[in-house]
């Protein structure tokens, strides 16, 4: 007999939160599930989280929104991968493009077809072969056309940048358009009965809710997931030291270039995100080898354009809960855990989150190996986040610093440095299905700090060397006509899909 669920009470805004009323509010549609949320006045948003990866647009789909009026809404520009600089070593750049690098030949990974070139004297670059790559560098931008026939259009994705205090606000009135009710309250107390589920919220406008299932979207103190019912916490700080960040915004300077700008630092790095009528700026760095004095410097040197907005210190602990769901309560964005934003993961991992636990749906039975399954599989999502931030590390030749001599020294988990193995001696990444970091990226970033295999798989040695050379400068050339024909990216934002005045 069916016992399913009434409410679910979301506690808690900002982008975590009406991402949360959103998805559920559309993907619950039909089940007479009632959903609140409730949003504090005196709890400001956070505010870092403005870059994204492709899964942003798979989460407009879900929902539901139209993606041209969510650029206007949210003041966005587009996003073609991210350029790293000074993270070999000062003075050297390299960049990790969306969508796919190259064409699979015969069952190989393009990959093995490059490497087998390079080897035979017949030397390209390997961003040469990703359609995104080479937008980002002239600077152009348009949307894949649906069902089109041209490889290089097919192989191009992106996603987007955009002002996380008009995400929440936009996706607040779509959440209430949708029936999600909001209560504008701060919590005071929460009640856990005796099996350790939460029973009821007391507010401070002298009302009490009482709901099935909560979602603590509560940010890094997790009012429900840690306070109320003690989920401890996992910490990730031996692999990545960095435990402290500075955020300021500025104003534009000039045409905002399609893609997030990571620069390594004396004790971390600096982001620098575009969007339409302003620019995010921050610096991720470790408290321990440098003060917020020095970091602030740091970053105000580095910014360009007028402060908008005096810079922020945030403090964090990288690391994940040891259950991110535990009986009626679902921890969701920084209550659930915190990796630093090198590779623009925060959004995504709300997402997936999401989505795992809609694909884990529970009854008011909670079934314990239910929440057991979903906390397996999320775990290993943050597990391969994890592995991939730490791989821009741990493969520096940066010695400059007492953190980057740390930094290779580091400690890795077994996980990362089986991959590395593997890849050092003939190119080959194991992937897994779910995974979110495709083979492409992860060799983006090891030939971007430089890490060439020994050997590539010996089997290429079938195909005719001048032959695959041609094949892949035919390609190189497809590419460089084909995105020489975009406008640029500036241009297109203002033809299709410039910002509505930001109040």
């Amino acid at each position: 007999m069916q016992n399913n669920l009434n409410s679910i009470c979301i506690v808690g805004g900002g982008t975590a939160g009406w991402m949360a009323a959103s998805l559920l509010s559309s993907s619950l549609q039909g089940t007479g599930i009632k959903i609140t949320v409730i949003e504090s006045p005196d709890i400001a948003i956070i505010g870092v989280g403005e870059s994204t990866v492709p899964s942003i647009l798979e989460f407009l789909r879900v929902c539901r929104i139209n993606l041209k009026e969510f650029v206007q809404a949210t003041s966005a520009s587009f996003k073609l991968g991210i350029r790293f600089e000074d993270w070999l070593k000062p003075g050297e750049h390299y960049f990790h493009p969306f969508g796919r690098v190259g064409q699979d030949l015969h069952g190989f990974e393009f990959y093995q077809a490059w490497l087998k070139t390079c080897a035979d004297g017949h030397a390209s670059r390997w961003v040469d072969h990703s359609p995104c790559a080479i937008m980002a560098e002239n600077h152009r931008f348009m949307l894949r056309p649906p069902q089109d026939q041209n490889w290089v259009l097919r192989n191009t994705g992106h996603a987007l940048h955009f002002d996380a205090v008009l995400v929440a606000r936009y996706l607040r009135e779509f959440s209430l358009s949708r029936g999600v009710e909001r209560i504008e309250a701060t919590v005071d107390k929460v009640v856990v009965d005796e099996r350790q589920f939460i029973s009821a919220l007391e507010l401070n406008n002298d009302t009490t809710i009482t709901n099935d299932f909560f979602v603590d979207c509560t940010g890094f103190k997790g009012l429900l997931i840690a306070g109320a019912l003690n989920v401890g916490y996992e910490e990730w700080t031996h692999y990545l030291p960095c435990n402290r960040a500075i955020a300021v915004q500025t104003s534009n300077t000039g045409e905002p270039p399609p893609y997030t700008t990571a620069t390594a630092r004396e004790a971390g790095w600096t982001w620098k995100i575009p969007l339409q009528h302003r620019t995010g700026n921050g610096y991720v760095f470790s408290g321990d080898h440098c003060s917020d004095d020095k970091a602030i410097d740091t970053l105000l040197k580095a910014v360009d354009g007028e402060l908008l907005i005096e810079p922020r210190v945030i403090p964090f602990t990288t690391g994940r809960r040891k259950k991110i769901w535990h009986n009626n309560c679902l921890s969701v964005g920084l209550a659930s855990g915190f990796l630093e934003p090198l590779e623009s993961t925060a959004i995504h991992l709300v997402y997936k989150i999401l989505l795992r636990f809609i694909s884990h749906f529970p009854d008011q039975d909670f079934d314990p190996q239910v929440e057991q399954a979903f906390n397996q599989k999320i775990n290993l999502d943050y597990q391969e986040v994890r592995d991939f931030i730490i791989l821009h590390y741990c493969t520096t030749k940066r010695d400059d610093t007492e953190f980057w001599r740390w930094c290779q020294n580091m400690p890795i988990p077994d996980s990362l440095n089986e991959k590395i193995h593997l890849f050092r001696e003939r190119g080959e990444l194991e992937h897994s299905y779910g995974q979110f970091f495709s083979q492409d990226s992860w060799c983006s970033i090891l030939e971007g700090m430089n890490v060439r295999p020994k050997k590539y798989h010996p089997l290429m040695d079938g195909f005719d060397s001048q032959g695959l050379a041609k094949t892949l400068q035919e390609n190189v050339q497809d590419i460089y006509s084909t995105v020489m024909q975009m406008p640029k990216h500036g241009d297109y934002i203002r033809q299709h899909c410039a910002a509505k005045k930001v109040l």
